[in-house]
C-alpha cells in the first residue's frame, strides 16, 4: 500500500505561450533581424516571434529582479557602512545536450545589455570547466565527459566566489568544441559586469551533503535566479541527431576537428552514430544526473516542435 502522502500544492505557477506573451507589456523588441540571425544556433533559429512572445517578458522579469538586487544590494551596504560597490546579479541556465541553452543565453544577453540600469552582461559557459582530455582520460572519464565528476568543481566554485563578491576580474577558462578540449593559455576575462549568465548541463546540481555539517557550497548557491530549459526526450533525442548531421557536413570537416573522423560518413552511419552516443552518454546524463535538477529551477521554458517555447513555469514567490 502506498502510504506517500497526496500533495496538491505546485511550487510553480504555469504560463500557456500566449499567456507568458501578455507579460511583455510595453517592453520594446530592441534587436533587429541580423541580430537574431547571428544569435542563433546549429540547428536553432531565432524567430522574432520567440523574442516577443518569449524572451522580451523574461527579459522585463528579470530586469525588474536585477534592479530589485541592485537596491537591496545599496541599502544593505548603507546599513553595514560599506562602499564595496556593486555586485553581479548571476543567473543560471541549465538543461540537456541539444536542448538549446546556449542559443537562448546568447538571446538573454543581448536583450539584457540593452536595459539602461545594467548594460554590460557576461556569458560563460561551463564547458571551460571540463577537465582537459589528457586528465578524463587519465581517470578513465572520457565516456562521461559531461557528467558531474567530468568538471573542475573546485575550479568553477573559485570563480563564481570572485564574481559574486564583487571582484574587480574573474578568469574562466575556455573550451573548444571544434577540439572538444579545454583551449590551453586562453580564458575567458569577467570584469565586474552587472549581469553574468552562467550556462551549462549541471549548474543546479546539489552537492553531497557532509554529515558534519560543515560549509559546503553548491554552485546554484552563487545564482540569483535560475532557469531550466525542458523538452521531451524523444524531441531532444531528435534535435541532438539532427546537429550532429549538421555538423557532420560542417565543423566536423575540418582536419582539426576532434570528430573528423566521423565527416566521410554516410548519413546512415551518421545517424547510427549519433544515436550510439545519444543513449550510451547524453541520454544517461540526462536522467541520471539533469533532468532530476529541473524543479530547483525558478523559471522553465518548455520546449515543443522546431524549439518554440509552448509554455512557462515560474517559482511562486
Amino acid at each position: 500500500m502506498d502510504t506517500s502522502p497526496a500533495v496538491a500544492f505546485s511550487p510553480y505557477t504555469t504560463y500557456s505561450r500566449m499567456e507568458w506573451a501578455r507579460l511583455r507589456e510595453d517592453t520594446p523588441l530592441t534587436l533587429s533581424e541580423a541580430d537574431l540571425e547571428n544569435l542563433s544556433g546549429v540547428m536553432e533559429r531565432v524567430s522574432t516571434d520567440e523574442v516577443v512572445d518569449v524572451y522580451l517578458p523574461l527579459s522585463r522579469l528579470l530586469n525588474l529582479y536585477v534592479e530589485a538586487s541592485q537596491g537591496l544590494h545599496g541599502v544593505t551596504e548603507e546599513f553595514l557602512r560599506k562602499g564595496n560597490g556593486k555586485v553581479p546579479f548571476v543567473i543560471g541556465l541549465a538543461g540537456s545536450v541539444a536542448a538549446g541553452k546556449s542559443t537562448s543565453a546568447r538571446v538573454l544577453q543581448a536583450l539584457l545589455a540593452r536595459w539602461p540600469s545594467h548594460p554590460d552582461v557576461a556569458l560563460v559557459p561551463t564547458d571551460g570547466f571540463l577537465f582537459p582530455n589528457e586528465v578524463l582520460e587519465r581517470r578513465g572519464l572520457m565516456g562521461r565527459k559531461g557528467f558531474p565528476e567530468s568538471y573542475n568543481l573546485p575550479a568553477l566554485l573559485n570563480f563564481l566566489a570572485d564574481v559574486k563578491s564583487g571582484k574587480k576580474r574573474a578568469e574562466a577558462p575556455v573550451y573548444s568544441h571544434v577540439i572538444y578540449d579545454i583551449l590551453q593559455g586562453q580564458t575567458l576575462v569577467v570584469e565586474h559586469p552587472d549581469i553574468v549568465i552562467v550556462e551549462g548541463l549541471n549548474v543546479l546540481q546539489p552537492a553531497v551533503l557532509p554529515r558534519g555539517g560543515e560549509a559546503i557550497p553548491f554552485v546554484s548557491d552563487f545564482f540569483d535566479f535560475s532557469i531550466y530549459i525542458d523538452a521531451s526526450e524523444a524531441l531532444v533525442e531528435h534535435w541532438y541527431v539532427e546537429r550532429f548531421l549538421r555538423l557532420r557536413q560542417t565543423a566536423f570537416r575540418d582536419p582539426a576537428a576532434y570528430f573528423h573522423r566521423y565527416a566521410t560518413l554516410s548519413e546512415d552511419e551518421a545517424r547510427k552514430t549519433a544515436l550510439s552516443l545519444w543513449h550510451s552518454i547524453n541520454l544517461v546524463n540526462l536522467r541520471e544526473n539533469i533532468l532530476p535538477t529541473r524543479q530547483r529551477a525558478d523559471l522553465i521554458l518548455r520546449k515543443g516542435e522546431e524549439h518554440a517555447v509552448e509554455s512557462v513555469a515560474l517559482r511562486k514567490l
